[in-house]
């Protein structure tokens, strides 16, 4: 990853954790979720004049010095080197997204996950994918239902391609079958292969973060993202329930954005 020596202790104050680092799989589990609490997914460097540069030290400057964000490449890139410097026993591999417009599945490189193995078990960390995205880490070791507050995923395996696939509020379907999120193989890469995805999606009108600027991030109870010019607020009940989620969306004027 880098030969560049992480300040771990301003990461770890940067996403709220205290706890021991010592690899285990509580710790792994608090590290991913208070990631997704305290870092935004984002692309707003890419509508603000800059460009994004996967050098892990640029990337450490950008979200703990700035207190940024950034989309796949950039938050699970620097994630596995916070793992690594953590004691994890970490795999960067590649997953191509399936596109709700099209139908397909973009290129290989299209997605940067994580991969991490201890004790002999081997789990999916995924701290830059968005609203579909899961808060703790799913196991690779069933293909079996694994639930998360209001949301079920599972990772299907079809002719050595695994499919994480998810049920949930948001993407409720009347035939009950699970919707496709994105597809990958569990074979080693490293962040220089994703340099070139990286560049595509700054400067292809064909991906949506060139296109759209944009800002998510998980809160508890529920997640706020901002595209393009609306404001959503997403909320589950608080008290137990089963019910439903509660979204809400307002418009935003174009002076306001900035400040939002």
């Amino acid at each position: 990853m880098s030969s560049v020596d992480m300040d771990l202790k301003k990461y770890l104050s940067r996403i709220g954790f205290a706890g021991p680092v010592a690899p285990s799989l509580d710790v792994l589990r608090a590290v991913h979720t208070r990631h997704l609490l305290s870092v935004p997914f984002e692309d707003l460097t890419i509508h603000s004049g800059g460009r994004v540069q996967l050098e892990p030290p640029l990337l450490f400057d950008k979200i703990v010095n700035q207190r940024r964000g950034g989309f796949c490449f950039e938050n699970n890139g620097l994630f596995s080197w916070l793992l690594k410097n953590m004691g994890f026993q970490v795999t960067v591999v590649s997953g191509q997204v399936m596109s709700k417009n099209t139908g397909r599945y973009g290129p290989p490189f299209d997605h940067l996950i994580n991969m991490v193995t201890l004790d002999g078990r081997r789990w999916l960390c995924d701290v830059g994918f968005g609203s579909a995205g899961f808060s703790a880490p799913l196991s690779l070791d069933t293909n079996g239902p694994q639930e998360q507050g209001h949301r079920v995923y599972r990772i299907r395996e079809d002719k050595g391609m695994l499919f994480l696939e998810w049920q949930g509020e948001e993407n409720k379907r009347p035939d009950g079958n699970w919707a496709e999120i994105y597809k990958f193989t569990l074979e080693p890469r490293c962040l220089e292969d994703f340099v070139e995805m990286c560049q595509y999606h700054q400067s292809s009108p064909y991906s949506i973060f060139f296109c759209k600027s944009l800002c998510t991030m998980l809160r508890p109870g529920g997640r706020l993202t901002y595209i393009g010019r609306r404001l959503t607020t997403t909320t589950y009940p608080t008290d137990g329930t089963e019910g439903e989620l509660e979204t809400t969306t307002r418009e935003l004027k174009n002076e306001e954005i900035p400040g939002v």
